[in-house]
């Protein structure tokens, strides 16, 4: 897959320089780590000493200037060799970009610097058992003791716990005018007492594992909370838009992978006579269209990456919110496909450890599920884009 034309060359020449770092590690790596129960470090420092893991932070704090366009190019050349790093949908993109927009110069100083080369993880808090990714169902809350916060819930599939330094969690504080709840955003140390981990058992090859929080009355200095208190969403979809464009490039990613190691396969693979499975439109159409989708997804991942990193008035948020769903759904959707085809394409091999292709298949559901299913997007179009009633 080569780069858009219209891809500005700084683009296309981080596509390149990070193409090469990923082709250097690869799916073997990746494979291997997570076989032998380790981490990917060694990709995760070598990326952030070249710049690649701060590239949407500023720059005086260690970054690269950049915004989520750049961030995202950088998961999806990973992602396409072989070798995703998943902590960066939510350490540099969710977490850096609350903290760089609404935290205190303090908090800037502080965790800035370290998420933008690397040697600080941070992991987001927000689904909830009973909420899931309704955001205004969440039951975590916040109230003031003294000088201090209290924090009391529960959190469910939350990334990278074990190797963050602290969580950013979601949770709700009462509004003292009305008396409603609203969300907030807490920096909560990984050692802070009451803050409890338990791994969760799951059918996903990765790296990164996923947890259960249980955070019983978890007492937070003041400095603890990130940016205004009445901010409320603002705030937390100021990471959840990026958390969508990211997962967009994830699927991009992987999608991408995917048809490469099938069109290698159908290209050398020979059953029959007059040459090998490629040849015929029943094997190379279906891969064909896979790559189109994927093509398709990328321009709408381009353009809800722009329109978030333009920023400024309250109509360019909102397409940016309306692109980020959009793409994310789009590359979802893409790479469900793609990674399909990529398995039937090479049949019984495609289910073979060797190829790997088969757990490409678990973590090609991923996109689809989280960070929001791809029903509440539909919802979300319906409602925001289309003006249709709401069932609910």
């Amino acid at each position: 897959m080569t780069s858009a034309v219209l891809d500005p060359q700084e683009h296309r020449d981080l596509r390149a320089a990070v193409a090469a770092l990923g082709a250097r590690y690869g799916r073997d790596y990746f494979t291997s780590a997570v076989r032998d129960g380790r981490h990917t470090d060694e990709l995760w420092a070598e990326a952030g000493k070249a710049g690649y893991l701060g590239v949407n932070l500023p720059e005086e704090y260690g970054g690269g200037g950049g915004g989520i366009a750049e961030l995202a190019i950088v998961l999806e050349e990973l992602g396409a060799a072989g070798s995703p790093l998943l902590m960066l949908v939510v350490s540099p993109a969710i977490c850096g970009t609350v903290i760089a927009r609404f935290g205190t110069g303090e908090q800037k100083r502080r965790w800035l610097p370290g998420l933008a080369d690397g040697t600080r993880k941070m992991a987001f808090g927000i689904t909830e058992p009973d909420a899931g990714s309704n955001s205004h169902r969440i039951t975590t809350t916040a109230r003031r003791d003294g000088g201090d916060w209290v924090l009391t819930g529960r959190k469910v599939f939350i990334s990278g716990v074990d190797i963050a330094d602290a969580t950013l969690v979601v949770g709700r504080t009462e509004d003292a005018r009305t008396g409603k709840l609203k969300p907030c955003l807490f920096i909560v140390p990984r050692d802070a007492e009451g803050f409890q981990r338990t791994q969760i058992p799951m059918e996903l090859h990765a790296p990164e594992k996923q947890f259960e929080l249980v955070l019983d009355d978890v007492r937070l200095p003041a400095d603890a909370l990130v940016g205004d208190e009445d901010a409320g969403l603002l705030q937390l979809f100021a990471g959840l838009n990026p958390e969508r464009i990211m997962t967009a490039a994830f699927a991009l990613g992987l999608g991408r992978q995917a048809v490469a190691q099938a069109v290698e396969y159908a290209r050398t693979r020979q059953v029959w006579k007059g040459g090998p499975i490629g040849v015929h439109q029943a094997v190379a159409h279906p891969l064909a269209q896979a790559h189109i989708e994927l093509e398709l997804a990328r321009l709408m991942t381009q353009k809800a990456a722009a329109l978030y990193d333009a920023g400024g008035a309250d109509e360019l948020a909102a397409a940016a919110g309306e692109a980020a769903n959009m793409a994310k759904y789009a590359a979802a959707e893409a790479a469900a496909k793609a990674v399909d085809q990529a398995v039937h394409t090479l049949g019984g091999n495609g289910l073979s450890t060797e190829y790997g292709l088969a757990q490409m298949l678990t973590a090609s559901r991923v996109a689809r599920i989280a960070p929001v299913s791809r029903e509440m997007i539909l919802n979300y179009v319906s409602h925001q884009t289309l003006g249709l009633p709401k069932s609910y």
